[in-house]
């Protein structure tokens, strides 16, 4: 008969790491044939009930790829549910600004793009080329060199917002580091 080994614990079990203990655990596998993988993520049998099968990564891709969150609503319905889903998650897109690159690699927002298209600026522009082309829009559309024109008007305000998505832009930047 083996005798059974000494532990230094001293009778305290939690003194040892978890996961240590001697003991076999218990790993549920997938409940897919054939596949002898851990399954840790589980998935509902079928809609509003509390069964689950429980896959393994890979099959749980699987299993979801198919899955359409907007079935069964009118397409109104579903694009007020990606608004509401959009706001509520606007703090993930608020962190945009993180971006360890310089310009023009894809640290720009989508509105900040739009308004160096409006701008006439490439992706990669600095902050002066951006003063220099908003300065020379503003000159060529402003209200007291093109009096009563409504397009001029237009085009003076559309330069001023892009200009001032930039300027905070760029002040976030240079705030943030």
């Amino acid at each position: 008969m083996a005798r059974p080994t000494r532990s230094m614990d001293w009778g305290f079990p939690r003194w040892r790491g978890y996961g240590s203990s001697r003991e076999a655990t218990n790993v549920r596998l997938c409940d897919r044939h054939g596949c002898d993988e851990a399954g840790n993520c589980p998935a509902p049998k079928s809609p509003n009930t509390p069964e689950r099968w429980y896959f393994c990564q890979r099959h749980a891709a699987e299993y979801n790829s198919k899955w359409d969150y907007f079935e069964g609503l009118e397409k109104a319905e579903a694009a007020e549910r990606a608004r509401s889903e959009q706001s509520a998650n606007a703090g993930f897109a608020s962190a945009a600004h993180y971006g360890w690159a310089s310009s023009g690699d894809g640290s720009r927002s989508a509105d900040e793009m739009r308004a160096l298209d409006l701008l006439g600026l490439a992706a990669d522009a600095d902050f002066e080329a951006i003063k220099k082309a908003w300065r020379a829009k503003a000159r060529e559309s402003h209200p007291d060199v093109n009096p009563g024109d409504a397009d001029a008007a237009k085009a003076f305000q559309a330069a001023q917002v892009a200009y001032e998505v930039l300027r905070q832009a760029e002040e976030r930047r240079a705030w943030m580091g």
